[in-house]
């Protein structure tokens, strides 16, 4: 798999790593020997990026990641997490005494000394402006709890705050075919200072797999479900926003671009890849089947410029509208 550099943290990963939510909650069930059986089917296929949160099942994914470091000693991942959604949502949440609570508690989920990488996790708008947020931060990596730090966005006006600052080594973000704004600005700003890019989101909640249609039910504890209105947290997570039966109609008009050779999720997954400044991208996968398609997309011949006009097209025509300005 090509590996790609977090510079400002001294790392390479696999461009394809695993987005490990569902692995915790809000999916739908997913057993621990599932999930077990999707992070080894990941890094068998060349993932070497994990991306999970304390919030996930209050912890249930990280302690899972741990036990699967723990049961393959010399792995060479990197396992990046977040933190600040267990507590209220107020700026004055950000603390170093909070950080340090908060950190060492993941750090004993994933059974580890010293915590890969840290984002904050979509905390309020203000946070990315608090200098006291970020030397807190900087002294986490002093006293080893952390090796690095970066930021969960909802915003781009968010993630070109944090990518100014000299210390942030990556980004995180919803990009995907219905979600272009980061094209514009955030993307070049990242790779101007050398800030990674983690795409998130990137099938759309699965609307951009193409499995779904106007019959598809989602599991009362599925975000897809009760989150559709933005009743739990930001709607941005859930479909990336986009109304459901609108989504639908954009992977109609772009389903057949995925030819013979590759699923139409491949499809999605190159699209993020080819973007110049995208360092990682995130699917997750509720099975095993899924995180080695998920996988394989790396390997997949590159988009063709037509194939890149008819996404933005489709894009500008359908979603721009409705979308592009919220976030």
């Amino acid at each position: 798999m090509e590996q790609r550099s977090f510079d400002r943290l001294g790392r390479q990963v696999g461009v394809v790593g695993l987005g490990a939510w569902q692995l915790g909650a809000d999916w739908g069930q997913v057993s621990e020997s599932d999930a077990l059986a999707v992070l080894a089917a990941a890094v068998d296929s060349g993932v070497t990026f994990l991306d999970t949160a304390d919030v996930y099942g209050d912890g249930r994914s990280e302690r899972l990641i741990g036990q699967f470091l723990r049961e393959h000693p010399g792995h060479g991942l990197t396992v990046a997490t977040k933190m600040g959604r267990r507590v209220a949502q107020t700026p004055q949440a950000y603390t170093l005494d909070n950080f340090r609570a908060w950190t060492d508690r993941s750090r004993a989920n994933l059974g580890v000394h010293t915590l890969d990488l840290v984002q904050l996790h979509c905390p309020p708008t203000e946070v990315f402006a608090d200098d006291r947020v970020f030397d807190a931060l900087d002294t986490l990596v002093g006293e080893q709890r952390i090796a690095g730090y970066g930021v969960s966005v909802e915003t781009c006006d968010q993630a070109l705050t944090a990518i100014a600052r000299p210390g942030v080594a990556s980004v995180q973000i919803i990009l995907n075919a219905v979600r272009l704004k980061p094209l514009d600005r955030v993307l070049p700003a990242a790779a101007a200072a050398g800030v990674g890019i983690i795409a998130r989101v990137p099938l759309a909640s699965g609307l951009l797999s193409g499995r779904y249609d106007e019959h598809t039910t989602f599991a009362a504890d599925d975000h897809r479900n009760y989150n559709r209105n933005g009743e739990s947290f930001d709607v941005g997570e859930t479909f990336s926003g986009v109304d459901y039966d609108l989504g639908l109609t954009v992977v109609r008009r772009l389903a057949p671009l995925a030819g013979d050779g590759r699923t139409t999720a491949q499809f999605a997954l190159r699209w993020i890849i080819d973007q110049p400044g995208v360092t990682v991208v995130i699917p997750g996968a509720r099975d095993p089947g899924q995180a080695r398609a998920n996988a394989a997309a790396a390997g997949s011949p590159a988009l063709t410029a037509a194939e890149r006009d008819t996404v933005r097209s489709v894009y500008d025509e359908l979603v721009r509208p409705r979308v592009h300005d919220r976030w």
